[in-house]
């Protein structure tokens, strides 16, 4: 029990954490361009709030670290997860991510392009962000049981909160780039089918866990921070979109 309720401050720490961070980046630096319409500044497009950089290489360079990370954190619900549903969508992360990787990877190879494992941050609020990545990681692994479950399935429900607005920033940043906005656009469908079923699984967690989880909503930023492209961005699987935007909002499980 009390390793429960650590965990459930676990998770709303997680989630305070990056509301923090992304109130830091609704609020910006003065000359930075805001709204709707995507706006290009130096070597990033920002859109909604969302920051991704317009260099083909530094994009797939960070869809490559999220297929990474979401792969060790998948791994971790296998290991630490109590709920079945919670073990059976680390299978499907770790599943479909190494997919996507692998396909990302050939991709990038074709185009001449070795992508490091952990790109260069292209600002501090981006270093800050992919430290908290870290952190995160450490605090899931010292987690067992209900404690881990809620926290793992509510970064998850943010995660791809986040990953859509960068992935819709991508696709204005890269418009141009034929072959990674129709991979983006399979992307958006996808990152939205598992943000569905993450929802999903946090509500069959009980009210506690939904508490500190999502929200329900689609838009605006979650954990793990705005600004960067650390969110759930590395698949390839499903169909199309487009630009991503009006996806449905899942509901609660009753």
């Amino acid at each position: 029990m009390k390793q429960t309720l650590q965990g459930f401050l676990l998770a709303g720490t997680l989630v305070l954490g990056g509301a923090a961070l992304a109130q830091d980046k609704a609020m910006g630096t003065p000359g930075q361009a805001k709204g709707k319409g995507a706006a290009a500044k130096g070597g990033t497009t920002e859109l909604r709030g969302f920051v991704v950089p317009n260099d083909e290489k530094a994009f797939l360079e960070r869809l490559h670290y999220t297929n990474l990370k979401e792969i060790k954190l998948g791994q971790l619900a296998q290991q630490n997860g109590m709920s079945q549903d919670v073990k059976s969508f680390g299978e499907m992360m770790v599943k479909d991510h190494t997919a996507a990787d692998q396909k990302l990877m050939a991709m990038a190879q074709g185009k001449g392009l070795k992508l490091a494992d952990m790109p260069k941050p292209l600002n501090d609020m981006e270093k800050k962000v992919m430290a908290a990545d870290k952190a995160n990681q450490e605090k899931l692994q010292a987690l067992q049981g209900e404690a881990f479950d809620a926290c793992y399935m509510s970064l998850m429900v943010g995660d791809h909160d986040e990953t859509l607005g960068k992935v819709m920033a991508g696709q204005q940043a890269l418009s141009a780039n034929t072959d990674l906005t129709a991979m983006l656009g399979n992307v958006s469908q996808s990152v939205t089918q598992h943000r569905q079923q993450a929802y999903s699984v946090l509500g069959k967690l009980g009210p506690q866990a939904m508490g500190v989880g999502g929200t329900g909503d689609m838009g605006g930023a979650k954990p793990s921070g705005t600004g960067t492209m650390g969110g759930h961005m590395g698949h390839g699987a499903g169909g199309t979109t487009g630009s991503g935007t009006q996806q449905p909002q899942p509901q609660p499980t009753k």
